[in-house]
């Protein structure tokens, strides 16, 4: 990986650090993710028309299907998790997907796992460990409803990370003619698909109240976040264009880093050494699993 595509690819991280600051700091994640879902998924409309979409496989198309579902889900989980936790309990349980993805890719794609990626896994599942530890070591801490959203949308990004996956190397071996890059096609099919599942969800607990109170107070915010984005999503495809895919979510991890500081500058948390220690312990950990493999 060369300087500029570890510096892109950090600034992506910076991005959705922002991002995921941004949504915590607001008085209700639900509207203010409702809000940045929504103009995403009228794009999405605006595609399906100008695009000729006939020529997708129906598996493709399945795909897209599970992948949307579940980015609904991922959405409102992490949303719900926003709400009763600290964004430095969450991050760094939410984040840790590349540790956990070879656990399933392994049987089900037949991919191969290195010695040094299971260790990888190991430091990134202690450091897990570490983060509860914060809260002194209960075990029914883990059952904490913030706790629990916090992995229900761990298992969400594992989820949709195989059908993408999946989709891109369907995707990648179809006839492309259109001016739009295929992925960022894809991106915005992800998107109509994550609203169909998340806006109704979250309405039911929001509300069209909820949505005006937002929009009224936190405007700037909500259109802050929708640019980084989008913004980090573009700068991780210039990076995937050129870097080792591996390298590049590796690098990315950094973001739990910057959520950590983030977290205790503008919103007033206080991880102590414990969570500071995992949240550590997982950016090391899947270091070493984006690198050895």
């Amino acid at each position: 990986m060369t300087p500029f595509e570890l510096g892109i690819v950090l600034l992506s991280a910076l991005l959705h650090a922002a991002w995921s600051v941004a949504i915590k700091g607001s008085r209700d994640p639900l509207a203010f993710n409702v809000l940045q879902v929504l103009p995403q998924a009228a794009i999405a409309v605006v595609l399906c028309a100008w695009i000729d979409l006939s020529g997708m496989p129906a598996r493709l198309w399945l795909l897209l299907l599970g992948t949307g579902i579940a980015h609904g889900l991922y959405l409102y989980w992490m949303s719900r998790a926003y709400e009763l936790a600290d964004l430095s309990l969450v991050y760094p349980i939410a984040r840790s997907t590349p540790a956990f993805l070879p656990l399933i890719a392994v049987p089900l794609l037949g991919e191969s796992l290195s010695p040094l990626g299971g260790l990888g896994i190991a430091i990134v599942v202690v450091g897990i460990w570490l983060v509860h530890a914060a809260e002194g070591l209960r075990w029914r801490a883990l059952l904490d409803r913030g706790t629990v959203y916090a992995y229900l949308t761990l298992a969400t990004t594992v989820a949709y990370s195989l059908f993408d996956k999946s989709a891109m190397a369907d995707l990648d071996a179809l006839d492309w003619s259109h001016a739009l890059p295929r992925a960022v096609v894809y991106y915005f099919l992800i998107e109509l698909g994550c609203s169909l599942v998340f806006v109704p969800l979250a309405l039911r607990r929001t509300g069209i109240s909820g949505l005006r109170t937002t929009l009224r107070g936190n405007t700037l915010g909500v259109l802050a976040a929708t640019g980084f984005t989008l913004a980090g999503y573009g700068l991780i495809l210039e990076a995937l264009r050129t870097a080792p895919a591996s390298y590049v979510v590796a690098a990315r991890q950094v973001s739990v880093l910057f959520t950590l500081g983030m977290s205790a500058l503008w919103l007033g948390e206080r991880p102590g050494p414990l969570r500071i220690a995992g949240a550590a312990g997982t950016v090391a950990g899947v270091i070493l699993i984006g690198v050895a493999g």
